[in-house]
């Protein structure tokens, strides 16, 4: 594992899994993506604990993957549907990690919770928030979606709709009345709430927990759950792929005078209609 990116350690009968890259609020690349999961696994396969936090340092909990790698192959492939398709699939898997453990997963988060790193907080089974927290899903902006819808699943089909098409963000307080987070809290106390708050589940029986958590996840993919998470997969990869004016005007500028200024231009675009 790359302990520089992802540390991994013990409290009692908590794992602890954080992610290290501040410098960049812990946007998501190859390298973080294959750390998280390696640490996923470690804390899965850990008989000292029960319960798992994932929790990240710096301002910041995830700003969903890292858009600005300069990856000479992803430039080269950048208009490859099937290599699109391929990435993508790579990454929901990633996302996927914490549903698929078999100990409950905490997510701590802190700052801005977006793109794929909302996804992640929405896969685990419990989600804490500071009250600066932020949530949301901006990629329809410069024409990316997913890779895993599944704010639906979370929050219901009318809100997710308005917050998947328009790409905007919502307050911790918002999410937790629209029931993306279970507890709000200042963001002194995010650290010690959350640790209280593992150490109370560890009294329940690791056995009980497991069961408890795969008989949730059974019923979930018997209403199609896992499955819509594919077939959604299926439709938005493409779009990736695709020259839309809005997408390629977005790479552009990227390229020419970086991400910030890239950014600036889409959310200026949408402050007279806020």
């Amino acid at each position: 594992m790359t302990k520089d990116l992802v540390l991994y350690e013990t409290d009692e009968q908590v794992g602890i899994i954080t992610m290290n890259r501040p410098a960049k609020l812990n946007a998501v690349s190859p390298a973080l993506r294959v750390a998280l999961c390696e640490a996923f696994a470690r804390a899965d396969a850990d008989e000292t604990t029960s319960v798992v936090v994932l929790r990240a340092e710096g301002r910041s909990f995830c700003v969903g993957y890292d858009i600005n790698t300069g990856d000479p192959e992803k430039e080269k492939n950048r208009h490859d549907a099937m290599k699109w398709h391929e990435s993508l699939t790579d990454d929901m898997a990633f996302e996927f990690a914490p549903w698929d453990m078999k100990k409950p997963v905490i997510a701590s988060v802190q700052g801005h919770v977006l793109g794929g790193g909302c996804e992640l907080a929405m896969f685990c089974d419990i989600t804490i928030a500071a009250d600066n927290a932020q949530f949301g899903e901006p990629e329809i902006r410069f024409s990316n979606v997913g890779p895993a819808i599944i704010m639906p699943w979370i929050i219901g089909y009318k809100k997710a709709r308005e917050l998947l098409y328009f790409g905007d963000m919502i307050d911790a307080e918002t999410a937790e009345r629209l029931g993306m987070v279970n507890h709000v809290v200042p963001l002194d106390e995010l650290h010690a709430f959350t640790m209280n708050f593992a150490k109370r589940m560890t009294l329940i029986s690791p056995e009980s927990l497991e069961k408890t958590k795969l008989a949730i996840n059974r019923g979930a993919d018997c209403g199609g759950f896992r499955n819509a998470m594919q077939a959604g997969l299926d439709i938005v990869a493409p779009i990736y792929a695709a020259k839309t004016e809005v997408g390629l005007k977005f790479t552009e500028i990227r390229i020419k005078d970086g991400l910030p200024a890239a950014l600036k231009w889409r959310r200026d675009q949408f402050a007279e209609y806020e």
